[in-house]
């Protein structure tokens, strides 16, 4: 009895000695905040002399610019290639072939998704803008896919290169949209080409992982039996792996396509044609009408590219293709072709170079009409809320954040960072910390990390609060589903729409956009989490006489600690990447001098310096919260 109790006993005094340890330091940390707040500040200098090095950098590249000319005429080249193929094909082809592939892959409903959501975009007048974003959008995807599937397949078979790969990999992941452009810019300039490069670099990371997945996904006894009848590794490759990772193929596509609209439309800051310049240009007039015309435009175009790629996806997979059945030919061949040949056709009777005039209308006047009353209805409402978390939340928190001596900030960051991950990872937050010192924008950092902070908090009360609900009633879960659907699918751009048309160009705008932009994944991660939990482990302890209540917070939460760890995770990704976007609507602080980098020659050297920075806060944020997982894992198999 003795030696079983006595290990536990060493386990809860080491546990009891590390709260204590924690606790002393806090209380420490506070009280050197107070005797030392005010000093050892680093104020922000927009004349500081690393500023003014990367803008030497900046020449320096210029200079040389033209060894990267082949990259850039090729990507060029694609882009005309996709240009001059939908010009072509005119609006009634482009209608067409996208009612044939829907049909041909997903079924009436999918094909005639198709033609009706393309025709609305001619219809909201923004035809010409839609058509140069799909051109730049194709061409990206389809470098991205030819780099990023064979990566991903050599991943999936090789241990090694997944591991090259996946610290890559993290990285990209992390970084929030904004900090993609800065280096573009520096090496391709501006205008659709640069744009196109950004984009393909933000979707790679989802073909290779995705792909790789699938490879290692295939049953291992399946992949053993082709090589024990004489296979080669070529052929267990071509014959095995591929075939049976088709479906996870599939989805890499999908997903490489969805994160390629959602970048595209954000390369409008740096002078990419089509739908995310107009979207900008309406943020930055504050003209909210505009911009709802080409939101919704964006948000109709990914509805479409993404239920015609999911079904080609499932169509891929043998297991659910049904193209064997002899009385069906006629729909899945028949159909399509005739779809096509009508909308190839069609320009022989109409003009196909011009959508019709005469069937256009826009939001634009009626959206700013309900804007301005819906800003003048509420504004008791509005305006106190924004007052209140910004006067008793978000400037307190930026205060304490400014007002402390920079090295006792890298301090509790280290700390929380130990309490919560272990020492491995509060040593890269300290890093990331320091590396933000040098660069020479810490204040604006701080600033940032404190709308992070309230963004995040208000992201998960108000996610887990759904998920829960959700975990629990099937009705609401029925309900909220095609919502949060459809929220999944827009680009980040598209949700600054309805927290400008709220709240007006403020911080706390930001950081509303943030919450819709973020609170979707958790709550499906919270829902999937406790569905998760046995139902054995449910039903013992209602059998223990177990409430409700109790039923919660002793069972299901505890045992879906892992996806609200992943929750918490991917909400404060998601947020530092909205929150930077909200520079747009008067965030300022590291988003608004990405922007101002862009805009002004004489600003590049700061706003290259603030990309980095908001590298290094996701970097910071994302290992934290990600380390918070494995020693939960190792505390529980050392229990």
């Amino acid at each position: 009895m003795t030696a079983v109790n006595f290990p536990l006993a060493a386990r809860l005094d080491e546990r009891s000695a590390r709260r204590a340890l924690i606790a002393v330091l806090a209380l420490a940390a506070a009280l050197v905040y107070v005797v030392f707040r005010g000093q050892w500040t680093l104020p922000h200098n927009d004349d500081e002399p690393l500023f003014r090095s990367l803008n030497g950098v900046r020449d320096s590249v210029a200079s040389n610019r033209s060894m990267l000319e082949p990259i850039r005429a090729a990507v060029a080249a694609l882009i005309d290639v996709f240009n001059n193929l939908l010009a072509s094909l005119g609006w009634p082809g482009v209608m067409g072939l996208a009612g044939a592939l829907g049909v041909a892959f997903g079924g009436w409903r999918v094909g005639l998704l198709g033609i009706f959501g393309f025709a609305s975009l001619g219809a909201i007048g923004l035809w010409d803008e839609s058509m140069a974003t799909l051109g730049m959008m194709l061409a990206a995807v389809v470098i991205a896919l030819l780099i990023g599937l064979p990566l991903g397949i050599l991943a999936g078979r090789s241990n090694r290169v997944s591991a090259i790969l996946s610290p890559i990999l993290d990285v990209m992941q992390i970084m929030p949209t904004l900090a993609y452009l800065t280096p573009i810019t520096l090496l391709f300039l501006i205008g659709a080409t640069p744009s196109t490069i950004a984009t393909l670099i933000f979707a790679m990371p989802a073909a290779i992982r995705i792909t790789s997945l699938g490879i290692r996904g295939v049953p291992a006894a399946t992949v053993e039996a082709a090589r024990a009848l004489g296979s080669t590794e070529s052929q267990v490759l071509w014959k095995v792996q591929i075939p049976l990772a088709r479906r996870a193929v599939g989805l890499a596509i999908n997903q490489t396509i969805m994160l390629g609209l959602s970048m595209i439309v954000i390369t409008g800051l740096i002078g990419a044609p089509g739908l995310g310049l107009t979207l900008t240009q309406g943020l930055n007039k504050h003209d909210v009408g505009s911009a709802f015309d080409s939101g919704i435009a964006i948000v109709i175009l990914a509805i479409i590219l993404d239920r015609l790629t999911f079904a080609a996806g499932e169509w891929l997979d043998p297991r659910t293709r049904r193209l064997g059945r002899v009385n069906r030919r006629w729909i899945t061949i028949g159909v399509p072709l005739a779809v096509l040949a009508v909308g190839l056709a069609a320009p022989f009777f109409v003009d196909a170079t011009t959508f019709p005039d005469a069937i256009t209308f826009s939001f634009r006047g009626p959206v700013n009409e309900f804007t301005t009353w819906l800003t003048n209805t509420f504004q008791g409402i509005t305006l106190p809320t924004k007052d209140i978390a910004t006067n008793l939340v978000i400037n307190p928190l930026e205060g304490f954040l400014t007002s402390a001596p920079w090295w006792l900030i890298i301090a509790i960051v280290g700390l929380i960072a130990w309490a919560v991950s272990g020492r491995r990872q509060a040593i890269v937050a300290a890093i990331c910390l320091g590396l933000i010192v040098l660069l020479g924008l810490w204040a604006h950092s701080m600033a940032t990390l404190a709308n992070v902070i309230v963004g995040t908090l208000l992201t998960l009360i108000i996610g887990v609060a759904i998920g829960i609900q959700t975990a629990r009633h099937d009705r609401l879960r029925t309900v909220l589903r095609p919502i949060l659907d459809a929220a999944q699918t827009m680009p980040a751009f598209v949700y600054l729409i309805p927290a400008l048309a709220l709240f007006s160009p403020t911080r706390f705008t930001a950081i509303v956009a943030a919450i819709i932009y973020a609170a979707p994944p958790v709550i499906r991660l919270v829902e999937v989490g406790i569905r998760a939990v046995p139902t054995s482990a449910i039903e013992a302890a209602v059998a223990s006489g177990a409430t409700r209540r109790q039923l919660l917070w002793k069972v299901q939460l505890p045992m879906s600690r892992q996806a609200l760890l992943l929750a918490a995770n991917q909400g404060i990704v998601m947020v530092l990447s909205m929150v930077v976007i909200g520079g747009l609507v008067g965030a300022g602080a590291l988003g608004f001098d990405v922007i101002t980098g862009f805009a002004r020659g004489e600003q590049f050297g700061k706003g290259l310096a603030a990309g980095v920075a908001i590298v290094l806060l996701g970097i910071m944020l994302d290992r934290i919260t990600q380390g918070a997982g494995s020693r939960r894992r190792i505390t529980a198999r050392a229990g």
